[in-house]
């Protein structure tokens, strides 16, 4: 048998996300299933992406797509309650960047599940990898564990 890795601790994220959960997130188990948690991964890199002005969802040049995710899950949670979600930039490439994320149960000290997500930059027209534009490493630099 493998053995897991400790769940990660909130200081590990510098940057944090509430969410509500949703009836239709429970599964006939009673809690969060897990195809929601990739939602909530994608929701939370896009969302702070937009928030910096980096993504333009319709027009903007270069736009990062998903090329890998990850997740593992070390405790249940479940409808109603409030989820908050950590991220931060664990590896950053030329053209790639590597989130690290923690969904937490709030006041939690360790994540219920954690993963990781995988961005490239691609030229809009022809899905080809670019190199980040500087403005974006710059914000990534901002949340990365290793700066």
């Amino acid at each position: 048998m493998v053995s897991r890795a400790e769940p990660p601790s909130r200081g590990v994220f510098p940057v944090w996300q509430r969410v509500t959960t949703r009836w239709a997130d429970n599964d006939a188990y009673g809690h969060v299933n897990n195809t929601v948690y990739y939602q909530w991964f994608d929701s939370a890199v896009n969302s702070w992406l937009v928030g910096r002005d980096l993504l333009d969802i319709a027009h903007g040049d270069p736009i990062a797509l998903v090329v890998e995710t990850r997740c593992s899950y070390h405790a249940p949670l479940s409808f109603p309650g409030d989820v908050e979600i950590g991220l931060a930039v664990a590896q950053l490439g030329r053209s790639s960047v590597r989130y690290q994320i923690g969904v937490f149960a709030p006041e939690a000290k360790k994540a219920a599940a954690d993963g990781e997500f995988v961005h490239v930059a691609v030229d809009r027209a022809s899905r080809r990898p670019v190199p980040w534009p500087e403005q974006w490493r710059a914000a990534f630099e901002t949340i990365s564990l290793s700066g």
